[in-house]
């Protein structure tokens, strides 16, 4: 199975384009909902329940895993793959989201000045200045955190003036920085069920905004193409298995929301 792993339920928008786009394979998503949101937290706690959650993907059967988390993807995914995956299982991989945002930016922007909206952890990681920056030099980037957009989420508060008035204010914020930013990359996964909202804050500018999802997936498909010894390893049935850290009544309520659909999870401790 291919594992997805997220802190909470903004991953299921990457499962729901994997599902999509790669519908043959099994998945298994876990999230980490018990000990979510992980956007305020250490570099050294997200870490921790990052690679918890990947050795539980790991014994549960999942070569692969991507962490459909941009905060996980900023604080642990190099770290994981660079001391943890040798001493683990030097055969699995674990995968970030991130890079494969970077590596497509220069395509969407004509200014070269790109905005990156995220949680407080992913933008104090600098990861998307890093990754973009060491691609495109040229390129200029902007950011700014956006602490309340997650829980809002989360809370089902999708369509109303009160998530309205945030996200007005944090993309004013990140405008303010430069008015010659014309795309703005949505550093959450959680927001692309905002994107209404984006619309009407950004009404009267030409900037355009980039969700992961869509960019991840191909980037998945290109990487098992070109790894054809991982790809063997996946099995293929097109079933997806649902855990979460929490109570599976509460994850299936909101889950629903993300994917559109009723789904069944399960309770996993890490």
């Amino acid at each position: 199975m291919l594992g997805v792993f997220d802190s909470g339920f903004g991953g299921l928008t990457i499962l729901r384009k994997f599902q999509e786009l790669l519908p043959q394979y099994d998945y298994m998503f876990l999230g980490d909902n018990a000990r979510a949101p992980y956007g305020s937290r250490s570099f050294e706690t997200v870490y921790a329940y990052t690679l918890q959650a990947v050795r539980r993907l790991f014994d549960l059967g999942c070569p692969l895993v991507i962490l459909a988390c941009n905060t996980a993807s900023a604080k642990a995914l190099r770290t994981i793959q660079q001391h943890d995956l040798p001493l683990i299982n030097p055969d699995n991989r674990v995968l970030g989201i991130i890079r494969p945002t970077a590596e497509v930016i220069n395509t969407f922007t004509r200014t070269n000045h790109v905005g990156i909206l995220g949680t407080q952890g992913t933008i104090n990681s600098q990861s998307y200045i890093l990754e973009i920056q060491k691609l495109y030099p040229s390129i200029s980037v902007f950011q700014q955190p956006c602490p309340m957009l997650a829980a809002l989420v989360e809370a089902g508060e999708i369509s109303n003036p009160g998530t309205d008035y945030f996200v007005k204010k944090y993309f004013d914020n990140l405008m303010a920085q430069s008015p010659d930013i014309d795309v703005v990359v949505l550093g959450c996964t959680h927001y692309p069920l905002l994107i209404d909202s984006f619309h009407r804050a950004a009404d009267g500018t030409s900037v355009s905004f980039v969700q992961q999802d869509e960019i991840v997936a191909r980037s998945l498909a290109d990487y098992l193409a070109r790894h054809p010894e991982m790809e063997s390893r996946l099995s293929k049935g097109g079933r997806t298995i649902y855990y979460t850290t929490d109570t599976p009544e509460g994850f299936d309520k909101t889950a629903e929301v993300f994917l559109g659909r009723r789904v069944k999870s399960e309770r996993v401790e890490l």
